[in-house]
């Protein structure tokens, strides 16, 4: 092994906000209102969120999944109906549609941005569908331009799962905002991380985000307790959070340029092994986010071992696609394929990817995986599956 270790997750998540974080720990615990919930710095962090995208509205809530839910059911999607996901993604993508009693079809994905394939999405669709959730992917936005010309031609809601891909922008527009709704997720390693649970939906539509915020505590509006006007959830976010993330936010935007910065170092050094076992993300900005490298290894296995000989931690996202899981099984037709999810799934290999990276670090990550293919006797790669 040469040089230092490089672990995949930040070994020093919030360690420069540490002291911060316990003045506001002792803050919120003393402030004489007692407000721990949906208090004034939950609506001050969404007002800022609003504001930063130009959205209509921006609710803050318990987490990235109960907002897909949330917003699944704000856009009428009810039990019966069928919801278009990508075959390839996170568990919530299949449970939020379950959640309501709705149906999840899984679409196949793009065999390069590995995010639904809008067209084999549009084969997919049948008369009970009700909506389509593209879900941006590691550090690449789904093709929305195709999705909101897709649900508009067939009549459907548009949900777009952007709980990576916070400070994306695709042709102008941020993530978020290409959908009637959009979903973040501030989980720890995400984009807008933070030390605990949450979420946001965002929507253009003022409606659309009356009816999430009257969802997400016990359908009670705000300044209403004990009168519940839905069957709602308890997605509240908590004040302490919102204090975490409203200082937080000012250093959002470099925090993103530093991981963008790292996506195409990794991009330029990385790209020259294409057509030798390794595929490598789409270049350019346009559309990109920083959250996850992700490369397609042939010899998935043997790399993860190379790279942890020289002492660098990858990590396997997603080893099989939602369908193929025990959990979603018996939604999936019998007999069906997923082809390029399936594919996708036998190869991706993620690299470390967070600010704290130095630039050494994200070199020597880059020698190993061009050293490992450098010194493997591996044959060209292998043509795309594509869908029978």
């Amino acid at each position: 092994m040469t040089g230092s270790t490089v672990p995949f997750f930040s070994p020093r998540l919030f360690e420069e906000d540490r002291e911060t974080v316990l003045r506001l720990v002792h803050a919120t615990g003393t402030d004489p209102g007692q407000r721990f919930i949906l208090g004034a710095h939950t609506r001050a962090l969404e007002e800022r969120l609003a504001e930063s995208l130009g959205a209509a509205d921006v609710v803050a809530c318990g987490s990235g999944t109960s907002g897909l839910t949330m917003a699944l059911a704000a856009l009428g999607v009810r039990a019966g109906d069928e919801v278009v996901v990508p075959a390839l993604g996170c568990a919530p993508l299949a449970s939020a549609p379950l959640a309501l009693g709705a149906v999840p079809v899984f679409a196949d994905v793009d065999p390069v941005t590995l995010t639904m394939d809008p067209a084999d999405a549009e084969a997919r669709i049948t008369p009970r569908t009700r909506a389509l959730v593209p879900a941006h992917l590691f550090s690449t936005m789904a093709d929305m331009p195709r999705f909101v010309a897709l649900a508009r031609r067939h009549g459907l809601r548009l949900l777009e799962d952007s709980a990576v891909a916070q400070g994306a922008v695709l042709r102008g527009t941020p993530a978020g905002l290409w959908g009637e709704a959009g979903v973040f997720s501030f989980v720890q390693v995400k984009t807008f991380g933070m030390p605990g649970e949450g979420g946001a939906v965002v929507t253009s539509d003022p409606e659309l985000g009356r009816r999430v915020r009257l969802a997400r505590n016990h359908g009670q509006a705000e300044g209403e307790r004990f009168t519940h006007r839905v069957v709602g959830h308890n997605s509240r976010f908590d004040e302490l959070q919102a204090r975490i993330q409203l200082h937080r936010l000012p250093g959002l935007a470099d925090r993103l340029a530093r991981r963008m910065a790292i996506v195409e170092r990794y991009g330029e050094l990385l790209a020259p092994l294409a057509g030798r076992g390794l595929l490598v993300p789409p270049p350019g900005r346009d559309g990109r986010c920083g959250y996850v490298y992700t490369v397609l290894a042939d010899e998935r296995e043997a790399l993860v071992q190379a790279l942890r000989a020289e002492g660098v931690e990858p990590h396997v996202y997603y080893p099989r696609p939602l369908p193929r899981h025990a959990a979603f099984a018996p939604y999936a037709p019998r007999g069906a394929r997923w082809p390029r999810a399936e594919s996708a799934a036998a190869r991706m290999v993620s690299l470390p990817l967070y600010p704290g990276l130095t630039d050494a670090q994200v070199e020597q990550v880059a020698a190993a995986v061009r050293q490992f293919v450098e010194r493997s006797p591996l044959a060209p790669r292998r043509p795309e599956a594509t869908t029978p």
